[in-house]
């Protein structure tokens, strides 16, 4: 499955984003997707993900901030990022696997979105 993201941009704190994240295949709504980030000189991290009866996962630096959701029948799955913080700033890529512990642990094949830029000034 080839996974193409979008929505990043330069916000301030406090701000909102949206990043989007399209799939070309129908067989899409089977996969559990997910958001990773990684900021300069960190490692890549799960952030949100999703698996395909509609379980989500947030890590907790995120928790009550973003929200991950998927529509189905677009093949598009989404981040909403509300009240970001100067530390979310990254490069986000969205991933899709087989399974949700797949997408987490890297054990099976993981599918990778480009990366989109999130930048939040304080």
């Amino acid at each position: 499955v080839q996974l193409q993201a979008c929505g990043g941009g330069l916000v301030q704190a406090g701000d909102s984003l949206r990043l989007s994240c399209a799939a070309s295949e129908r067989t899409f709504s089977a996969y559990a997707m997910g958001w990773f980030r990684q900021a300069p000189g960190k490692e890549r991290e799960l952030v949100a993900g999703i698996n395909w009866g509609g379980t989500t996962y947030y890590a907790d630096s995120v928790k009550g901030r973003f929200t991950i959701f998927r529509d189905n029948a677009k093949n598009t799955g989404f981040l909403q990022m509300n009240s970001l913080k100067p530390e979310d700033t990254a490069v986000y890529y969205c991933a899709a696997a087989m399974s949700y512990e797949w997408l987490k642990s890297g054990t099976g094949p993981r599918y990778w979105g480009q990366g989109t830029l999130v930048t939040v000034s304080s």
